[in-house]
């Protein structure tokens, strides 16, 4: 658009164009010139002029037709008004509720959203409330406590219980393959072992070769008991204890960093977004100014006393301050929208900032007692000592398991079964009848102590080759945080040093603006008399605009470079359980000058 705007103002100024006449030659002042250097002159200018009309050829064309109306301004989009329109008021805490964690915002909740005004402390409690990654980290930390919980659990003996019951049904054949009466039991086993008056009979136990007997049996059976296990010695136990307890306390320092990291971050959010709202009202303002100034040339080249030049200059430059204005605007919706973003909020609200832009005070700290002050207690580097005796604790757990381990066990129960036998079917003289008993019961009870020992002489270097694997770990968490001590300390450092320059920025930025807006005033009143030139009218405004928005600039750095530092000493809750009271300045290690407005 640069290109093509610079094409076409010398194309106004070089050929015939937009209702000018094309100018008559005018004859060359002797200057001494000769006729081959003038010549050679037109020549370049045909040829400039060659080459801008084929340049905007090769620009696409206006999608609109040309202004006619030289103090029209075009419409803005919809959607980009919608996006800024201003606050319906204050947000209530009943909107400020964040949706299910699986829902998506439906149609009507995107097209018939509301904006709504919120201040930076309100913006920094709903963050701590609805973040969602905030969240995750709370169920980690309650994993962790449960983890605990459950390793505790090892010093306790364990106490189960069994029970079975079940029912069985079979049909069986006996048979006799040879008869008993060879066995030498006497006369009951033998054929004709017992005298009768009818004559010798068999014993009542004698079975012929061939005898059968065929039964259905039905069983019924229950068993149970109690099973006692106790580890008297184990040497991982305790190990494992404290790795579980190391891990909790990461788990709660990661949490506490989050609330810092997550506080910087809606700060931040919230100080680009007031000033994307306050840049919307410098450009927007700018704009009405160009109108007035784009007026009065007019009316001046009415009256002959500008040329007209001055009143296409001031037309190329309201068409610049539109494209400002709206690319200001779209930034000040993005900003909505990031910030909503950061708050979780529910899709049908947009937030706007209701708190009016305050220079936070000078960091009330050295930098050495800031760098002191950042080491203390610093949730990012506990989290890492934390990993580092977690490892060192699961390394002694798994070398222990080549240790000997001695566990006490015990047990009691008893079973009940009931048998019967039915349908009989005997054969070949039958067989078997002392075992055939209709229905029978059988009742036990058991009961069991001991003590168990296992030990692992050879596992081929497993457990070994585990523990050196932890070892490594933990080494490379030294380095870890060697590497963010010193990332910690950058970090300060950069804030520090970039808020000392803000505030000598904002302090040179405030002298210029009160420089550029006397001179503008007096510029306009010498453009007014005829003393001045337009060109000067815009340089003297641009020089406003720019003093205006450095000023604007210089204040959102201190206030953001404030809360990098805040965000390395801001003391945070570990205890997820914890209320949360958002502080925006460090009030406990010293006081600074009272804020001013920009």
């Amino acid at each position: 658009m640069a290109l093509r705007n610079h094409a076409l103002a010398l194309l106004l100024a070089l050929t015939p164009a937009a209702g000018l006449l094309p100018l008559p030659a005018a004859p060359l002042p002797a200057t001494g010139m000769n006729d081959s250097t003038t010549q050679l002159l037109e020549r370049s200018w045909r040829r400039l002029d060659a080459e801008l009309r084929a340049l905007d050829q090769l620009l696409p064309s206006e999608p609109q037709p040309a202004v006619r109306d030289l103090l029209s301004t075009p419409p803005l989009p919809a959607n980009l008004l919608r996006a800024n329109q201003p606050a319906s008021g204050p947000l209530q805490h009943a909107d400020a509720v964040a949706s299910p964690p699986l829902a998506l915002p439906t149609p009507q909740q995107l097209k018939g959203g509301s904006t709504a005004a919120l201040s930076l402390e309100q913006a920094l409690a709903i963050a701590f409330a609805n973040s969602a990654s905030l969240q995750a980290q709370r169920e980690q930390v309650a994993a962790a406590l449960a983890s605990v919980q459950a390793s505790l659990g090892t010093y306790w003996p364990t106490i189960s219980a069994y029970a079975s019951s079940g029912y069985e049904r079979s049909r069986s054949t006996t048979t006799a393959l040879t008869s008993n009466n060879s066995l030498g039991f006497g006369p009951q086993f033998s054929p004709n072992g017992l005298l009768t008056p009818a004559g010798p009979t068999a014993g009542a136990f004698y079975v012929p070769e061939g005898g059968s007997v065929k039964a259905t049996s039905g069983t019924g059976s229950f068993d149970g008991g109690l099973q006692l296990n106790y580890a008297l010695l184990d040497f991982a136990r305790t190990p494992t204890v404290r790795a579980a307890r190391a891990n909790l306390e990461q788990e709660r320092a990661t949490y506490a960093n989050q609330l810092r990291n997550l506080q910087l971050q809606v700060s931040e959010a919230y100080y680009q977004l007031q000033q994307s709202e306050q840049l919307v009202r410098v450009y927007d303002a700018n704009l009405r100014n160009d109108l007035v100034i784009l007026q009065d040339s007019l009316d001046l080249q009415k009256a002959g006393l500008v040329p007209r030049l001055d009143v296409l200059r001031r037309r190329a430059v309201q068409a610049s301050d539109e494209e400002t204005l709206i690319q200001a605007m779209a930034d000040r919706a993005v900003a909505r929208r990031q910030l909503a973003a950061l708050l979780n909020l529910p899709a049908a609200i947009t937030p706007s900032a209701s708190d009016p832009i305050v220079v936070q005070p000078r960091w009330p700290l050295d930098l050495e007692q800031s760098v002191l002050a950042a080491y203390r207690g610093n949730p990012e580097l506990e989290a890492i000592l934390a990993t580092r005796s977690a490892l060192a604790q699961q390394k002694q757990a798994t070398a222990a398991g080549v240790l000997p381990k001695l566990s006490l066990f015990a047990g009691a129960g008893g079973s009940s079964a009931q048998s019967s036998l039915g349908n009989f079917e005997v054969g070949g003289g039958g067989c078997c009848g002392a075992t055939a008993l209709p229905l029978s019961v059988t009742n036990s009870w058991d009961w069991s102590v001991g003590l168990s020992l296992t030990w692992l002489l050879f596992d081929a270097g497993t457990t070994a080759g585990q523990a050196r694997a932890l070892a490594k770990r933990e080494a490379a968490t030294a380095q870890q945080y060697a590497a963010s001590r010193n990332e910690i300390r950058l970090r300060l450092e950069r804030a520090f040093f970039n808020h000392e320059a803000s505030l000598a920025k904002l302090s040179s930025a405030r002298r210029g603006v009160a420089a550029a807006l006397e001179a503008f005033r007096d510029v306009r009143l010498r453009y007014l008399t005829g003393l001045s030139s337009e060109l000067d009218v815009s340089n003297t405004q641009d020089r406003l605009i720019n003093s205006l928005v450095q000023r604007l600039n210089a204040t959102v750095a201190v206030n953001i470079t404030y809360a990098k530092l805040l965000r390395e000493l801001l003391p945070m809750p570990q205890d997820p359980n914890q209320a949360i009271q958002p502080q925006l300045q460090l009030t406990s290690r010293g006081g600074g000058s009272a804020p001013g407005q920009p």
